[in-house]
C-alpha cells in the first residue's frame, strides 16, 4: 500500500492478531504531468491527491520536487514571503520560480537563492513591490533585479538602488 512505511503483525495466543501500521506523511503536493500527488518530504509521491482535501500543504509544479524540504524550511523563516508563497516551481531541475497568490512569478537564482528570498522579503515589506502592477520579478542576477510589468515593460533595479 501506497500509505504504508511499516506494518508489523503479531499473532496472539489463542485466537487475536495484532497489525501495528505507520503511515507515511504527506509533505506537500507535487503537480506532475500525470496529475496531483502527495509527497513526503524527500520527494518521493505517496500517492494520487486533490488539493481541495490539503490546503494547508504546499504545492509544487513541474519537474521532480527534488530539495522541497529545503525550500520550504527557507521560505518559512521569511514572513511576507512565507504569507503570498501558492505554489513553487521547479525548473529544469536546476532552480526555483515561486508563484505568489495573486500570480506574481519570482525566479531565483540556482545558486545564492537563500540570500535572493533576504532580498524579496526585503522588497515585499520595505519597497512595497508587490503595490506596483508587476507579472514577473527575476531575481537570478545579484546585482540588478528586473520586473516585468503588466503593460509589457521591463523595469531594472539595481541591489545597492534606492528607488
Amino acid at each position: 500500500l501506497d500509505w504504508v512505511v511499516k506494518a508489523d503483525v503479531s499473532r496472539r495466543y489463542p485466537d487475536s492478531i495484532s497489525v501495528n501500521i505507520v503511515e507515511r506523511k504527506p509533505f506537500a503536493l507535487w503537480q506532475a504531468k500525470d496529475g496531483l500527488h502527495e509527497i513526503e518530504n524527500s520527494a518521493r509521491p505517496i500517492a494520487f491527491a486533490r488539493a481541495e482535501d490539503y490546503p494547508h500543504l504546499p504545492i509544487f509544479i513541474g519537474d521532480a520536487a527534488t530539495g522541497a524540504a529545503t525550500l520550504v524550511s527557507a521560505i518559512a523563516g521569511h514572513r511576507a514571503v512565507a504569507a503570498r508563497v501558492r505554489a513553487m516551481q521547479r525548473i529544469s531541475d536546476r532552480r526555483w520560480n515561486l508563484i505568489l497568490d495573486d500570480g506574481v512569478v519570482v525566479k531565483l537564482p540556482e545558486d545564492g537563492w537563500r540570500d535572493q528570498l533576504d532580498a524579496l522579503e526585503h522588497l515585499i515589506v520595505d519597497k512595497s513591490v508587490l503595490e506596483r502592477d508587476i507579472i514577473e520579478i527575476d531575481l537570478r542576477q545579484r546585482d540588478n533585479y528586473f520586473f516585468i510589468l503588466r503593460n509589457g515593460h521591463q523595469q531594472q533595479e539595481s541591489r545597492g538602488n534606492k528607488t
